[in-house]
């Protein structure tokens, strides 16, 4: 089991990460913090060492998909609506809602390496690493999802 201190600062330092991903595959913030404490619940009952920064940042990453992905796979989950469906909210600008609804609606192998790649910087191979594909595999989802993202958004540059 990690020190308090350990998780502390991995807390400090992949807790936007985590809600990031998580509000991008589960599209609540209640399910989002669920998922959040799941994941940091793990990483203290987790005793194995990470061999570098980038390997325990690249587990922290696997693991909020693997929470999100069953969480979605639940049949709880499949039987309700969240309440942010029914309830209005404040939206965000106009672009940004859009961006966000394209990138949410891509499939998920796309929507994946699209995170990966424009909001946490990975480059194609790193990505390869953290979900265990073969970096042309990353490449095609990439240019995919562009494609999708382009004829969702209605834009000629890249997404």
């Amino acid at each position: 089991m990690r020190s308090e201190q350990e998780v502390n600062r991995a807390i400090e330092q992949y807790a936007d990460t985590v809600r990031r991903i998580c509000l991008v595959h589960l599209k609540n913030h209640a399910d989002t913090e669920d998922i959040f404490q799941t994941v940091f619940v793990k990483y203290l009952l987790h005793t194995a060492p990470f061999a570098s920064p980038e390997h325990e940042r690249a587990w922290i990453i696997r693991v909020t998909l693997n929470a999100c992905k069953d969480l979605l796979r639940s049949v709880f989950r499949r039987r309700t609506v969240s309440l942010e469906e029914v309830a209005e909210q404040p939206a965000p600008p106009d672009e940004h809602r859009a961006v966000l609804q394209a990138v949410q609606a891509l499939p998920a192998a796309y929507r994946d390496v699209v995170y990966l790649h424009y909001y946490e910087g990975y480059t194609a191979p790193e990505i390869a690493r953290i979900l265990g594909k073969n970096v042309n595999t990353i490449y095609t989802r990439l240019t995919r999802a562009r494609g999708l993202l382009r004829q969702t958004l209605g834009g000629e540059a890249d997404a």
